[in-house]
């Protein structure tokens, strides 16, 4: 939807389908969040990357903290969800964003993700 140099705003319409890759058990769990905020990460990456002229350098999800679920599961959830992830620290070897994650503006999860760059 939009990015700038020190945040990034994804929609992502996925978690609806029966066919989605972290389902269990027929159900997407809210704890999946996670990963759509991690997602958000390598996105943002990428497109700064890009803009620099370069490629992204692969990572690796190495902490989250203060995660806040507000659902259970998000698989039933009618329409899109909403992903805003901003740059929290940024250096050489690693990475850390603070994500938010909405679906008709209620907020179904928040919390801070960690990766480590190769």
């Amino acid at each position: 939807m939009a990015w700038d140099v020190e945040r990034i705003h994804l929609r992502a319409d996925n978690h609806r389908d029966p066919a989605h890759p972290l389902r269990s058990g027929g159900v997407l769990r809210a704890l999946h969040l996670c990963e759509y905020g991690a997602q958000a990460m390598a996105v943002h990456g990428g497109v700064l990357a890009r803009a620099a002229g370069g490629a992204a350098r692969p990572g690796l999800l190495v902490a989250l903290r203060e995660v806040r679920l507000q659902v259970a599961r998000i698989d039933t959830l009618p329409g899109a969800i909403e992903c805003e992830a901003g740059v929290l620290a940024a250096g050489e070897t690693s990475q850390q964003y603070a994500f938010r994650i909405h679906h008709a503006g209620q907020l179904l999860a928040e919390g801070r993700a960690t990766a480590m760059l190769r």
